[in-house]
């Protein structure tokens, strides 16, 4: 059995290793953050929880952004299934920060 992955998959596993790969220091303060979140005491977690979500916010943000700027460059229906072949791959890549891409 062969499987169909479109013909976006390649070129958006190679975005997203780019991507993976220039953001690593995100990534990095993102698993940080969510560490000291989890390990927060009740008085300094929701202060904790700020400073973690405004790391996924700005993963997500570039994210966005990958996507977006190539996207620009197809029209119509081929935009729209670029969008989703990014989305749906970068969902499985990095679930917790794909919010803006739902948008």
């Amino acid at each position: 059995m062969i499987l169909r992955r479109g013909r976006f998959g390649k070129l958006v596993d190679r975005q997203l290793d780019l991507f993976e790969s220039d953001a690593a220091s995100l990534f990095e303060e993102a698993h940080e953050a969510d560490a000291a979140w989890t390990q927060a005491g009740r008085d300094e977690s929701e202060e904790r929880f700020g400073d973690y979500q405004l790391v996924v916010d700005a993963v997500a943000e570039r994210l966005y952004d990958v996507r977006e700027a190539y996207a620009a460059t197809l029209q119509g229906v081929a935009a729209d299934e670029y969008r989703g072949a990014f989305d749906r791959a970068a969902g499985k890549r990095f679930r917790d920060f794909t919010g803006l891409l739902e948008d």
